[in-house]
Order: structure tokens, then C-alpha cells, then sequence
């Protein structure tokens, strides 16, 4: 599998282009309604997608359920991905796993609002070795202990988790960025769902807001075949080695880290998150 370094993040040949990301980072155009979903890769992408475009159709699950989410939510890093995000309708959801260094620069001067989704990088690491395996053009990501050096540091796609969450907390005091974890999801969807609607200035009855919760549910999303990955070509991905909708469950590191590679893991972490702009997570 061959990587290309784009301004020092290591992107995969197969899947992106320094064309593209250029393009991105320097001339793709934010509109003040955009909705721009962020995270670092396997954080739970799919599941704000999903919560963002019911929360657009207050509530109604017809579009989520008649459009794959990829023509739903493009990833503007993804040159396919892109065109079909230069054509939707405002306001646009659009996703992304940049960080924020190759971030459209237009976003300074937009009144585009930005969600983005933290996950314990223990999660969206295992996460990631298991999703990995699905893709046919992808190498294996062997041993687990191969795969977490790798993601310690940072030689993946997107590059280091720390360095992508570091990079978007610096800039936690604008207004038009709300941060959020996959775990308060898990913990409170309802609750969290009103905080976004909130942020984002929609305002959702109860029934509305029932509706979104109902239908952003990880059995509900598994089972609907235009958000799981079930839409992604067989050429492409192997359905019988992974799927997009494992899950959906905080702490399965547990499962797969051995206690060695635990606590290497937490030396790592807390030499790069010590002291993070004041910021606590909830599994610190």
C-alpha cells in the first residue's frame, strides 16, 4: 500500500491525490450554511452524518433512508466525493477527516459551522484495524501491535490522532465550532442531539427530536442500507471481512489490547495530551 506525504500528513495513493487536497485546502469555498462534520477517521463519522441530516429534516427519516450518505455527506477529500459536494443544494452537510492545518481555508471567513466528534483513540484505533481489513486495496494492517505503533505514530492516513484533536481544539473558542464526544452520544444521544440542534440554530419539537434520536440508533443505522457501509462496492470492499457498522460500543479496546501494549499506549497519550488547552476528556 503506498502513501504520499501531503504538507507531512501520510494520505494512500489509492483513495486521495495532492490535486485534490490542494484544491481543498485552498479553493474550495465554504458557504455560511455549510454544516461541516469533522472527525478523525472511525470516531463516529457516519453516526453525526446521520444525526445531522435527520436533524435538517426535523426528524423526517425519508432522506436518510432513500440517499446513501456518501451523496448525503460527501468527503471533501475524496475527488469523487468532491464533485458531488460542489453540486448539492445549501445547505450542505459535508464530512471530512482533514485536520485542520489542510482545512478549507475558507473557513476563517465563513460563518460555516463545524461539529466535531472526539473519540478515546483506543476505540478509533481498533476500530480502524478491524475496518482496514475490508479493503481490498489496503494491506493488511497486521499484528495489532504493528498496527498501534503505527497509529502512535501517526504513519496512517490523516496522520496522528493526537496531533488531528490537538490541531481542531486550538481553535475551540470560535463560535462556529462545537465539539462533542462519541461517548456523550453514547451516553445521552437525546440530550446531545438538542445541544446540536442548538448550536446549529434549529429548533426541534419533542416529537422531532424523539424521531432523530429513534433513528440515529446503532441498530436502526445498521439496518438501514444507505448509512451502513453495505452501498460501498464489492470491488472495493469485502462484506464478508468487515463492516462499516461493527459495534458501536466505547471501551472494545479492552478486547484486543494486550495490558503491555495498554499502558504503552497511555504513556504515548499522555505525553502528547498533557496539559491540552484545559480540555478533559471522559475517558482520561
Amino acid at each position: 500500500m503506498a502513501y504520499f506525504k501531503y504538507k507531512g500528513i501520510p494520505f494512500s495513493t489509492e483513495f486521495f491525490s495532492e490535486e485534490t487536497l490542494s484544491y481543498v485546502e485552498n479553493d474550495f469555498q465554504l458557504l455560511d450554511d455549510d454544516i461541516v462534520n469533522v472527525t478523525y477517521p472511525k470516531s463516529g463519522t457516519h453516526w453525526m452524518a446521520e444525526i445531522l441530516g435527520l436533524i435538517l429534516s426535523h426528524g423526517d427519516p425519508s432522506w436518510v433512508q432513500s440517499t446513501p450518505l456518501w451523496e448525503r455527506a460527501p468527503w471533501i477529500e475524496l475527488g469523487d466525493h468532491l464533485q458531488v459536494a460542489l453540486k448539492n443544494p445549501s445547505p450542505r452537510i459535508l464530512n471530512t477527516h482533514l485536520p485542520f492545518q489542510l482545512f478549507p481555508k475558507s473557513f476563517l471567513h465563513s460563518k460555516a459551522k463545524v461539529v466535531y466528534t472526539l473519540r478515546n483513540p483506543r476505540d478509533a484505533m481498533v476500530s480502524s484495524y478491524h475496518f482496514i481489513k475490508g479493503f481490498k486495496e489496503l494491506k493488511d494492517p497486521g499484528t495489532v501491535e504493528e498496527f498501534m505503533e503505527r497509529f502512535l505514530s501517526g504513519e496512517i492516513d490523516f496522520g496522528s490522532w493526537f496531533d488531528h484533536v490537538k490541531g481542531w481544539v486550538q481553535m475551540k473558542e470560535r463560535a462556529n465550532i462545537f465539539f462533542i464526544t462519541y461517548e456523550e452520544l453514547q451516553q445521552d444521544l437525546r440530550g446531545s442531539v438538542q445541544k446540536i440542534c442548538h448550536f446549529l440554530g434549529k429548533e426541534l419539537n419533542s416529537q422531532q427530536i424523539e424521531s432523530v434520536v429513534e433513528n440515529a440508533s446503532f441498530q436502526k443505522m445498521k439496518d438501514n442500507k444507505m448509512s451502513s457501509s453495505s452501498t460501498t462496492p464489492e470491488n472495493i470492499f469485502d462484506h464478508t471481512k468487515a463492516t462499516l457498522m461493527r459495534k458501536g460500543i466505547s471501551g472494545d479496546w479492552k478486547n484486543l489490547l494486550t495490558v503491555a501494549q495498554s499502558e504503552r499506549f497511555d504513556r504515548v497519550y499522555w505525553e502528547n495530551m498533557c496539559g491540552v488547552n484545559n480540555m478533559t476528556f471522559p475517558w482520561e
